[in-house]
Order: structure tokens, then sequence, then C-alpha cells
């Protein structure tokens, strides 16, 4: 985890999705459009996923766990917010 992460209590749609593009771009060196499908774009790998799931899990303070660890939650960062989304109102 980037030690100048942002701890947020609870996430505004708006900037998860910047601070999720902004761990892709930081960790890719290319930018990403929120609705683009990054593994099916060759842009991520399953094992990049589990460092977005740490990510979102330290930053959000959410716990990411049984079927809420679906790659299909992974797949576009719209997908990221709303699970960070759900995580939160489900606290």
């Amino acid at each position: 985890m980037d030690s100048k992460a942002v701890q947020h209590d609870v996430a505004d749609s708006g900037q998860v999705e910047k601070d999720v593009l902004a761990f892709l771009e930081a960790q890719t060196k290319r930018s990403w459009d929120p609705q683009v499908d990054l593994f099916a774009s060759g842009g991520l790998s399953s094992l990049f996923a589990m460092q977005i799931v740490v990510h979102l899990e330290r930053t959000y303070r959410i716990s990411i766990r049984g079927a809420d660890l679906r790659l299909d939650n992974f797949r576009t960062v719209t997908g990221m917010v709303a699970l960070v989304q759900r995580l939160q109102g489900a606290r």
C-alpha cells in the first residue's frame, strides 16, 4: 500500500473512482477508462487483482471476503467503486 493513501470513513463515489484510477495508473504506468474491462484488455492479471483487493481494504477500511472476491467485482473501476460503497454501507 502507498503510505500516502487517503483513509476514508464513508467513500464518495467520485473520490473512490479518482483514487482507484490513480492507483491503477501508478502501478501500470497508463491511464484507464472507468468502464473498460481491465482484465479483458490485457491490462491486469489475477495476481494484480489481489493487490487491488489489499489496496481497497486498507484505503477504505473494508473487508473483501467470500463471494465479494469474484473477479467480476474488479473488472472495471466502476465495479470496484460499487463494491467499496456497498461494503462500507454494510458496516
